[in-house]
């Protein structure tokens, strides 16, 4: 029964699925931290334990309902000349989701300018926080499901990689939440970058795949380059 301890090719499968998880995972970190950051302080640590919490549920959930996750694929109807499925369909309005509320947060960042005081932050409710999160948790978790499901044939394996990804995400979501929610330009730059996962998201839809892998790729050169700029600014106010 434990052979697989001992199986160096499971080892090898469970660490590169819990890597990929966490890569997979950064859009999720960054759309709850955007969200967690307009409640009010004592309840943004919260926010963010409770959505991480759902995204696991969410993913445990379609792993052990492989069967359903897998009828998902079969054609609804037709778009265009294109078969739509149910996969398809959670793709697009996850990413018109993601489209129209990320496009909407970048309005209210460049419109809305906070006193000193901060008194003219808009703050958002808890409730409504956490079930925009769950949205958008069903979506990424699909995403994350499918891309185990197709490296990993154990299911132990899956779920253990599921639950050790989302647990280093949770231990890295405070900081990289405060971080963003300090720097104007660095959530501006996350704003920017999940209008583009959005954007992948319906074009994945619509059956035109785009690798991940350049928009993470131009999204850590553009924080390389935000990041020398804040350091820049940091040395430039200190000489001053």
């Amino acid at each position: 029964m434990l052979d697989w301890v001992s199986n160096p090719e499971i080892w090898i499968g469970f660490f590169t699925l819990v890597a990929l998880e966490i890569v997979l995972g950064i859009d999720n970190i960054i759309f709850i931290s955007i969200l967690a950051g307009k409640l009010p302080p004592e309840q943004r640590d919260r926010a963010r334990v409770l959505g991480l919490g759902a995204a696991l549920i969410s993913r445990l959930l379609l792993l052990l309902a492989l069967a359903w996750v897998v009828k998902l694929t079969a054609p609804l109807f037709e778009v265009w000349g294109h078969e739509i499925s149910g996969r398809d369909l959670i793709l697009l309005l996850g990413g018109l989701f993601l489209l129209a509320k990320s496009v909407t947060e970048i309005g209210h960042s460049m419109e809305l300018k906070e006193d000193e005081g901060g008194k003219n932050r808009k703050v958002t409710s808890f409730t409504s926080v956490i079930l925009q999160i769950m949205v958008l948790d069903v979506v990424f978790s699909l995403d994350s499901v499918i891309t185990a499901v197709g490296m990993v044939d154990e299911l132990g394996v899956m779920v253990a990689a599921v639950i050790v990804a989302v647990l280093v995400m949770l231990f890295a979501s405070g900081p990289i939440s405060r971080f963003v929610d300090a720097h104007p330009s660095i959530k501006m730059l996350a704003l920017s970058f999940l209008v583009l996962i959005g954007v992948v998201l319906i074009a994945e839809g619509f059956g035109q795949h785009i690798s991940k892998g350049y928009i993470y790729f131009a999204m850590a050169f553009s924080l390389v380059v935000e990041l020398l700029n804040i350091r820049m600014r940091s040395r430039r106010t200190k000489v001053e």
